[in-house]
């Protein structure tokens, strides 16, 4: 059941309704039975995988908080966090680690030996044993106490708005909200409901839209050249954004519903001036995970340049394999490492050409950074939407083919009869995002001035909802980030 589907239409209100006729002492409850009943949606064996992993963690950090011993507190962080990395290795990168090793032997005539096994991947692993793990180094760092209401632990681990996609939740951050009274307040309802439709707009309108060129393109790799690769390779940097932030944005609007808030996950990425400063504000809740307990724990920012570098891209080839279990993935991770590390390497240099230029603050400068990550940035999707690594190497090769060309209109042709139009329309959905991107970072005053307007908001909401009933995209398509 995602949430641009019309079982989810009908489930949010029936919950939303019970909630706020429910005393606070029962809330809790519903939200739990009502979060498992979303999980069985997808499939009922996901329950199964998720309550092994939520009593695991449980029972891990109470005992951890249950004595003072250095080493049995270390040898049950071990063993908490080789359960839920268990579970996350089985269903996510055991097929992807014997595909590999039957490619290897495959050499030597012996790929027969390993059989790839074909599991299903429970919904939303990826993101509730990073979550899990994060809860477990906490405790043991003695960050906070280990949680000892075993319901509300359970709640924070399957709370149904952050379940498939996230965001990855901190404990000590949305476990004490789910005790805390809360009250019926018409202004976060209404907030709530707007950000529910401006992510819904988003997937439907212009994600699912924009990705019926980028698939076509990425499915047919050798069939494309030129300004068709370009335009692709745009319009996935816009669809990634879209289909992600609209789920973000609904997880943020369905918990607010309930009075709860969980992180932001999207901060403008794609105005940012530099790839450092791209991963601020992408993916912030995986961002600040790894920092937090990957990075750092290396020695972070406190070591040898050479160390650093090696800690960066150790980083980054780990967010690229937590994103999909294939080389394209690693690849993606690893690209945006050296870009990073790069960046790092030539701070100095280019903040001292700036300033001969007297650029070292100037809007000219923060334009050029931006359309330089955007590229950067653009160019590295490449590898985190083609199918292998010969594929993306060949779309590589094809981009730069711009005179034997393609026709640019032909992805389109199986949505629409008019091309032209659909082009316009892709093109016209973007620099809308773009409008509200400047609108929201204070770089265009203005806008703040007509969003005030309730006549301007009210047309605005109108023509959201026009656009998702006339506009969107047929076709159900899941979200991205689902499927990791």
């Amino acid at each position: 059941m995602s949430f641009d589907s019309l079982p989810f239409l009908a489930f949010l209100p029936l919950v939303l309704v019970a909630y706020w006729l429910l005393p606070q002492r029962f809330r809790w409850v519903l939200l739990l039975i009502a979060s498992y009943a979303f999980c069985a949606t997808w499939a009922p064996k996901f329950m199964l995988w998720i309550a092994l992993s939520t009593v695991t963690a449980y029972a891990s950090a109470r005992l951890m908080g249950s004595t003072a011993d250095l080493n049995r507190r270390r040898r049950q962080l071990v063993v908490g966090v080789l359960i839920s990395v268990g579970l996350l290795h089985t269903f996510k990168y055991l097929g992807f680690a014997a595909e590999t090793l039957r490619t290897l032997l495959g050499y030597v005539g012996a790929a027969q030996w390993v059989t790839v096994p074909s599991l299903l991947l429970p919904v939303g692993i990826s993101f509730y044993s990073l979550q899990s793990i994060g809860y477990l180094i906490d405790v043991y760092r003695g960050k906070i106490e280990p949680e000892t209401h075993l319901g509300l632990f359970a709640l924070y681990m399957v709370f149904f708005p952050r379940l498939v996609a996230g965001p990855i939740e901190r404990a000590q951050q949305l476990i004490p909200q789910f005790r805390q009274t809360r009250t019926l307040d018409a202004s976060r309802l209404f907030s709530g409901l707007r950000l529910v439709l401006w992510g819904m707009f988003k997937k439907v309108v212009v994600a699912d839209r924009l990705a019926v060129y980028v698939n076509q393109v990425y499915a047919q790799p050798g069939g494309y050249a030129g300004w068709t690769i370009v335009i692709a390779t745009l319009f996935s940097a816009a669809h990634i954004y879209s289909d992600f932030s609209g789920y973000s944005d609904m997880a943020v609007g369905v918990a607010r519903l309930f009075d709860l808030e969980v992180i932001q996950n999207f901060r403008q990425p794609y105005l940012a001036s530099s790839i450092s400063d791209f991963w601020r504000r992408w993916h912030v809740s995986l961002s600040s995970w790894l920092r937090d307990y990957v990075y750092i724990p290396l020695g972070g920012n406190r070591v040898p340049p050479w160390r650093r570098d090696l800690n960066v891209l150790i980083v980054f080839l780990a967010s690229g394999l937590w994103h999909g279990a294939a080389w394209t993935f690693v690849l993606w991770g690893a690209v945006h490492g050296v870009y990073i590390v790069l960046e790092n390497r030539s701070k100095s240099a280019i903040d001292w050409f700036a300033g001969i230029l007297r650029l070292e603050d100037t809007a000219l400068r923060r334009t050029m950074g931006t359309v330089t990550t955007v590229v950067l940035v653009s160019f590295a999707w490449i590898f985190f939407y083609a199918r292998s690594v010969p594929d993306a190497l060949l779309l590589i090769r094809n981009l730069v083919r711009f005179g034997g060309g393609s026709d640019i209109l032909a992805p389109w042709a199986s949505l629409t009869n008019a091309p032209v139009v659909e082009m316009a329309l892709a093109w016209g959905l973007i620099g809308l995002l773009a409008l509200v991107h400047l609108g929201r970072d204070g770089r265009l005053p203005r806008v703040s001035f007509v969003v005030d307007n309730v006549g301007v908001r009210w047309a605005a909401y109108l023509f959201l909802a026009l656009a998702i009933l006339n506009l969107g995209v047929a076709t159900e398509l899941p979200f991205v980030y689902a499927g990791f």
